[in-house]
């Protein structure tokens, strides 16, 4: 019989995986429980499940894969016959789970095959990491547990890091608030052309779902009432993930392409910065959260090992290659950030935003993104993170406000990453940004108080995929802000996402929005498009 384990031994395995001071302001019971959350203890591993037991379909949430290497992708699936219970249908005991990766659809060629084991810690998510693909090709995968056969998913490997690559083609997507509209821009997604699928935050949000589903307003259905309250647990966030992931066009376009993810804040909770909360409250009990938070994210994403939470902390930010056209360098802008200036909201910028100290990415993070520009060799340099960049101001009268939460809100910290792509040599930067619920095309310039400086690159902001219901191409603010902002060359408030694609010769961008959400059958449609001459930065509508 497993013997209970003492909180002072959890607190003193969670010391091993925490910073000092992370972990002095991480004490107690609470954060035993929160931080006892390591790999599970294979020399006293639950005992193995009978497959014949499991009598429902335990691939209800689908499958995913992720993070596509020249000679590997993370495949990904959690076992939840039932999704909408806290232990989704399956006793505190391993599963033993079959995988098979082949070049065609019907697993004719196998290129890979083998079996894990998933774990009740893991609340039951399997990660594998097949080797030996062919670099830049299409493969087909599926999962086994007994009789039962998960469905198949398509993935795609990264071309060989020294490849000529000649073009490559991606999606952003952001923002997909279950409570306020369909996934519809999923659907669609799932049926474009794309290498690679980035998300570029907010894949849930911990806000209340009711038994309507919100928005959805359900009448075929009714919802659990644990749904109907914020997420507070590692429970709460393991249910919400269920409940997303039970979505059919969420499955549809994670089964459709590789997806690359990062996190901005309602994963957790809104507007969070580091280990202050959004209320500013208690240090110690939003750590506790966050770790949950984390721990949830990291069981229901295709992310590879070096991503596995330790307590409260994930590294998140990595590196991806697409050959010598493009490095990919996904950022995490609120884990490590400082916390907002002027008490967070729309300020006009003071001493306290300005200070040259404040950072949003974190001296670590920021000195790894520099490094990685000096060392690149890739013709497009992008930038895949979750707030805007470039200067937003709301009002054409000076002094005007801008964002305390994106990097408005952090100048001195972006003018350390610009001086970086400068001294680095980059010419062609993309930043790719989301957050907002509306879609932006920008030019990053020199100097934002003359419009003819030099355009130093060019973000893309895609709209949410549900937040903010069916929104409206023009919001209220829509003139103003093209009025205050001339380096702004495009604003939507419709939902939607985002296609890229990269050449040697410039980029094309194309902003797809759908008809609407808050009812099923919306139909989706290019609402504008840009391209980026390389070596010439600055958009310029087709």
């Amino acid at each position: 019989m497993t013997q209970p384990v003492s909180a002072d031994h959890e607190l003193r395995a969670a010391a091993r995986h925490l910073g000092r001071r992370r972990f002095l302001t991480a004490s107690g019971a609470a954060a035993a429980l929160a931080f006892g959350t390591n790999l599970p203890d294979t020399a006293r591993a639950a005992a193995p499940l009978d497959p014949k037991r499991i009598t429902k379909d335990p691939f209800t949430l689908g499958v995913a894969s992720g993070d596509p290497l020249p000679d590997s992708v993370v495949l990904w699936t959690r076992l939840a016959p039932e999704p909408y219970e806290a232990a989704s249908g399956l006793p505190a005991e391993t599963v033993t789970v079959g995988w098979e990766i082949a070049e065609d659809r019907d697993f004719l060629l196998t290129a890979d095959e083998g079996s894990t084991t998933a774990h009740p810690e893991y609340h039951h998510a399997v990660h594998v990491e097949p080797g030996g693909l062919e670099p830049g090709r299409v493969y087909y995968y599926r999962f086994r547990v007994g009789d039962w056969t998960s469905p198949v998913g398509r993935t795609r490997t990264a071309p060989a890091t020294d490849a000529e690559v000649e073009s490559l083609r991606f999606a952003a997507v952001s923002c997909q608030a279950y409570h306020q509209g369909y996934f519809t821009a999923l659907k669609h997604l799932a049926t474009e052309d794309v290498d690679v699928v980035f998300h570029l935050g907010d894949y849930l949000y911990e806000y209340a779902v009711d038994s309507a589903g919100g928005a959805r307003a359900y009448e075929d259905r009714v919802l659990p009432a644990h749904f109907d309250k914020e997420t507070m647990t590692l429970e709460d966030y393991r249910l919400r993930y269920s409940l997303y992931h039970a979505d059919e066009d969420l499955q549809a376009a994670h089964a459709a392409h590789p997806w690359v993810v990062t996190w901005d804040d309602h994963e957790t909770e809104n507007n969070y910065a580091d280990d202050v909360p959004e209320d500013g409250g208690n240090a110690e009990k939003f750590l506790v959260r966050r770790a949950a938070a984390y721990r949830a994210y990291y069981e229901n994403m295709p992310l590879r090992k070096p991503q596995q939470p330790q307590g409260a902390d994930l590294r998140l930010y990595r590196r991806l290659r697409y050959g010598k056209l493009a490095q990919f360098d996904v950022l995490d802008t609120r884990q490590y950030r400082d916390n907002q200036a002027n008490n967070d909201g729309w300020k006009v910028p003071n001493a306290e935003s300005e200070d040259p100290a404040r950072t949003v990415t974190g001296a670590e993070q920021e000195r790894w993104l520099i490094d990685g520009w000096q060392a690149s060799d890739a013709l497009w340099n992008v930038l895949p993170q979750q707030i805007v960049f470039a200067r937003r101001r709301n009002r054409t009268q000076d002094p005007s406000p801008v964002s305390m939460d994106a990097w408005d809100g952090y100048p001195a910290s972006r003018e350390r990453v610009l001086d970086g792509a400068r001294a680095a040599g980059v010419r062609n930067l993309v930043v790719l940004s989301g957050d907002v619920h509306v879609h932006y095309a920008m030019d990053i310039k020199e100097d934002y108080a003359k419009p003819d400086s030099r355009t130093l690159g060019v973000e893309l902001v895609t709209t949410s995929v549900a937040s903010g219901m069916d929104g409206a191409e023009h919001p209220e603010d829509w003139e103003v802000m093209l009025k205050a902002n001339p380096h702004m060359r495009y604003f939507d408030g419709r939902r939607g996402y985002l296609l890229v694609r990269l050449d040697r010769k410039g980029l094309r961008a194309d902003f797809r929005v759908v008809s609407k959400v808050t009812s099923p059958g919306g139909t989706v449609s290019t609402a504008r498009s840009f391209t980026s001459a390389a070596g010439d930065p600055g958009l310029t509508e087709v």
